[in-house]
């Protein structure tokens, strides 16, 4: 019998990128009282809310998948939005499970809570060891805040809370939106565009010289429930895929999965962000999790969810 069967799980977010992964890997390991609920039936900013809810529903285990997200732009154009927002969801949520008596929470925080220049790869221990990034900086301190309260609950209360900090994610589900989405799914969609119109170029921020990581949302889905059966210590753990790509080479990677003919151009008068980030996920591994999905074939299905979304109306794409 499944560890999952007959126990109330929540997960908050459930619609989204990260939280949607959960809810499938729960489903397929046999979980049969799950609980998702919208924006209208729980209102994750109001604190009534989310109590109310806590209060009829009493889940056993709560994943905080659900967050205020973007890309450089959003964050730098809505820095109060996303420290307020990110602050107050979290903290009704880990508060909440705490006060209703939820045996195990899992937060997910990202990889942007490292500094700027931390040594590479990133290791747990690098968090606030120097300057974070300023173009995400805001988000970024929100969800160190979220670390520390299930760090400070587990000290004072003997909560059960953990937290994991995935790299770069992408995926089904997933925003592109062109003004706040992440680099993965604005590629797929600019991309898509300047083949439907028949662009003769499509420009990408920046240098492309950076490197980053990126990992699926399935398999990510699949290490939150794995840690929330075999993790309990009070540091946050890394949850990435251990390889890189420079975004030079992703941009030419979803160029040829979309199918795009023409060329690629870089704006070296827009910001880069971070020069590199890769996480040392050496820690999740050694408790025997890896993985599975390779960088292309999963954008091949980001791809089919792109354009899922577009014949269904959920995108307008040019």
């Amino acid at each position: 019998m499944s560890f999952w069967n007959n126990k109330k799980v929540y997960v908050a977010g459930h619609r989204g990128l990260v939280g949607s992964a959960i809810w499938r890997e729960l489903g397929r390991l046999g979980a049969s009282h799950l609980i998702g609920k919208s924006r209208s039936e729980v209102d994750l900013l109001n604190a009534g809310s989310v109590d109310a809810f806590f209060e009829t529903e009493r889940p056993e285990y709560v994943f905080v998948a659900a967050a205020k997200v973007g890309g450089i732009l959003a964050n730098s154009n809505m820095p109060a939005d996303f420290l307020f927002q990110n602050l107050a969801i979290q903290n009704n949520l880990i508060d909440g499970s705490r006060r209703f008596g939820a045996k195990k929470l899992l937060f997910l925080g990202s990889s942007c809570i490292y500094p700027k220049h931390a040594p590479q790869p990133i290791k747990e221990e690098h968090l606030l060891t120097g300057p974070l990034e300023p173009t995400n900086e805001w988000y970024a301190i929100a969800k160190i805040a979220g670390i520390k309260l299930c760090q400070a609950s587990r000290r004072q209360y003997g909560s059960d809370f953990i937290s994991a900090m995935p790299t770069n994610m992408y995926g089904a589900n997933d925003n592109y939106d062109p003004k706040n989405s992440h680099v993965l799914p604005a590629l797929i969609r600019r991309f898509h565009e300047a083949k439907e119109t028949k662009a003769a170029s499509v420009t990408c921020w920046g240098t492309g010289l950076p490197l980053r990581e990126f990992m699926h949302s399935d398999d990510l889905g699949r290490a939150c429930v794995f840690l929330m059966e075999h993790y309990s210590e009070e540091s946050h753990i890394n949850v990435g895929s251990g390889q890189e790509v420079s975004i030079k080479q992703l941009a030419e990677l979803v160029k040829q999965v979309v199918g795009y003919p023409g060329d690629i151009a870089w704006d070296a008068s827009k910001p880069d962000g971070t020069p590199r980030k890769l996480m040392d996920s050496s820690k999740l591994f050694a408790l025997g999790y890896r993985p599975q999905v390779e960088l292309e074939d999963g954008i091949r299905g980001a791809y089919e969810d792109f354009k899922s979304q577009v014949a269904r109306g959920q995108i307008i794409a040019r």
